[in-house]
């Protein structure tokens, strides 16, 4: 009985080493990037690695906020008044990284639901269409997606990067397997109480997959703000592009400046830790719950 309790206090200290070494090498990438973007070009460029800054400054991000001009905000023929490119930027990311999370949420929520309670011809192999689809390289559809975007009118906007993503099968699969677990019964229950198809989705579906949907919300804004191959495609006026595509724009404008692209990344990492850090929760149990669906 003490052999195994040691053995078991043991185990328990060796898993927290072990846990602490890998948590230091998953967060020393983002202090290398957000401590490099306040050093000197002498700091960054120093052959002995600078751990700790001796001093800090803010030319980098002065940078960043000073290369280039754009509207703030346009609307048809009505334009903003001018402001740093990079604030352009990172509200044109935050609106399509936050359209494309709710809209993708919500179609994944109602047609997950459709697909786990509803019967009708043709779900089978529609789900398994969906399934199928998740294999399929983005790349195969990448020109009749474009010549859809074209003939919409939408090609070059941020919108063209936001409605191809809103049908994200693996969002359709994932509330599937939330939805096949909420009660039948309740669902009946709901209907003989005179409960119409709307307000059964929102005050009954809804609440009950709503884990999965904090777990699919940060899987498409995360998504969605890396995307960085669509954004790339889709997008090429100034006043258009996202935050990375901005970075690297004026990357390729001039010699290679470390100290720029740190700061344009530690810009574009803040709203994705926050995200995650406001959704933790729901992630965490959405990810603990879905390991024992269907």
């Amino acid at each position: 009985m003490k052999t195994s309790h040691s053995l078991k206090k043991v185990y328990n200290i060796v898993s927290i080493i072990v846990l602490i070494a890998l948590a230091i090498c998953f967060v020393f990438p983002l202090y290398w990037i957000v401590t490099g973007a306040f050093k000197t070009p002498v700091s960054i460029n120093s052959p002995v690695p600078d751990w700790i800054p001796k001093e800090l400054v803010m030319d980098n991000f002065k940078k960043l906020f000073s290369r280039q001009t754009a509207p703030i905000f346009e609307l048809g023929f009505i334009k903003g008044p001018q402001a740093p490119a990079a604030v352009r930027w990172m509200l044109n990311t935050v609106f399509m990284a936050i359209m494309a999370m709710v809209l993708t949420c919500l179609s994944a929520a109602m047609a997950g639901y459709a697909l786990a309670k509803k019967r009708f011809h043709g779900r089978v192999l529609l789900f398994t269409l969906i399934v199928c689809a998740m294999a399929l390289p983005k790349q195969v559809i990448l020109i009749p997606l474009i010549r859809e975007m074209s003939s919409l009118k939408l090609y070059n906007t941020i919108w063209a990067v936001i409605l191809p993503t809103v049908g994200w099968p693996f969002g359709v699969f994932l509330m599937k397997q939330f939805s096949e677990g909420i009660p039948t019964e309740m669902l009946e229950a709901a209907r003989i109480d005179g409960a119409s198809e709307f307000r059964t989705f929102t005050d009954i579906v809804f609440q009950m997959v709503k884990p999965g949907v904090g777990a699919l919300a940060i899987f498409t804004f995360i998504n969605s703000w890396n995307d960085y191959f669509m954004q790339l495609i889709m997008l090429s006026s100034t006043s258009n592009l996202t935050i990375s595509l901005g970075i690297a724009k004026l990357q390729a404008e001039n010699s290679t400046d470390f100290g720029l692209i740190m700061a344009g990344a530690t810009l574009a990492s803040a709203p994705i830790l926050i995200v995650f850090i406001a959704l933790q929760k729901y992630f965490t149990k959405g990810i603990t719950l879905g390991a024992v669906k269907g």
